[in-house]
């Protein structure tokens, strides 16, 4: 059943008309128009679907859109094109994506993990993306673009 649900998602406050049990993902998408989380696995396991929620990266595959209790960040709202967050501009400089259908789970797990404590260790920065997939085989861009963006934050 259909009910009026507020989200504020990017900074600006949204009222949609959704089943509380529909995946965040289809009302970002289906009902606000972004792009940036995309549908991948459906199953919480590929990570193409990451946005940040109450401080942490998680899958809006998964998530009811009812349960979302606070603000919601996604690629779209992260940065613009003029000004990107610092993550993305590493992304952009180290050549980090090929086909980028994944790129939002990338970047906006590194977004979290960075904005927490940009002075990470590999092992950290490897643990923290565990379980995020790149069929394109990037990893090791993706790696030189968080430690870019971890040298740009902490100076």
């Amino acid at each position: 059943m259909k009910k009026s649900l507020t989200l504020k998602v990017d900074g600006v406050e949204h009222t949609i008309s959704a089943d509380p049990a529909t995946p965040l993902l289809y009302a970002l998408r289906n009902d606000l128009g972004k792009k940036g989380p995309k549908f991948g696995c459906g199953l919480a396991q590929c990570g193409a679907c990451t946005v940040i929620h109450r401080g942490a990266a998680v899958r809006s595959c998964v998530l009811p859109v009812g349960a979302v209790d606070g603000e919601v960040r996604t690629l779209d709202g992260l940065g613009t094109a003029d000004k990107p967050h610092p993550v993305q501009k590493a992304f952009i400089e180290e050549e980090a994506g090929q086909c980028e259908y994944c790129m939002s789970g990338w970047i906006m797990t590194a977004t979290v993990l960075l904005e927490e404590n940009p002075e990470r260790s590999d092992e950290e920065i490897r643990e923290a993306l565990a379980g995020l997939k790149c069929r394109c085989g990037t990893h090791m861009a993706i790696l030189r673009a968080i430690r870019r963006a971890a040298k740009e934050l902490t100076s």
